[in-house]
């Protein structure tokens, strides 16, 4: 992992969700917690918010939520973008068969090494309408970070 972390974007909107990561070395296990910035809303209803996992030192690299047995194959985007839209099926609404989700990454400094970077995530999210409807902000923004958690921990 990199000695220089880049710092969390700022307070998570709703409070930050423990997860508690498997220590790949002799090192003590990490506490990291997972938060997202306060959402802003576009004219047509996509949610733009940030989500991360961090510890004291700043946000982690997504080499901290590796599987035991090393990488999956690709990018980090392959395994998250999946269990996230997973995780929140039901609440995100659809267009010609496909959600509206769409999940970006900082990139690598060598995509050789797709797994070397900010665990940081840039996400667009359209909530369905009945949803965002009668679900408060702060609700809708509690179940996305509940599946971010969920995601990362189905990789790890």
């Amino acid at each position: 992992m990199s000695e220089a972390r880049l710092a969390t974007p700022g307070p998570s909107f709703v409070p930050e969700e423990t997860i508690r990561l498997r220590s790949t070395t002799d090192e003590p296990i990490p506490r990291a917690r997972a938060g997202m910035s306060q959402p802003s809303v576009t004219d047509d209803g996509w949610w733009l918010t940030h989500l991360w996992v961090a510890d004291d030192a700043g946000v982690l690299e997504a080499t901290a939520v590796l599987p035991a047995g090393g990488p999956p194959p690709g990018p980090p985007l392959a395994s998250l973008g999946p269990r996230l839209a997973g995780a929140l099926a039901g609440l995100i609404a659809e267009e010609g068969g496909r959600q509206l989700i769409r999940l970006r990454m900082l990139p690598a400094a060598d995509e050789g090494r797709p797994w070397e970077r900010p665990l940081l995530c840039m996400l667009a999210v359209r909530w369905d309408p009945v949803r965002a409807e009668v679900m408060p902000r702060t609700e809708l923004a509690r179940e996305l970070l509940h599946a971010f958690v969920m995601a990362i921990e189905g990789i790890h």
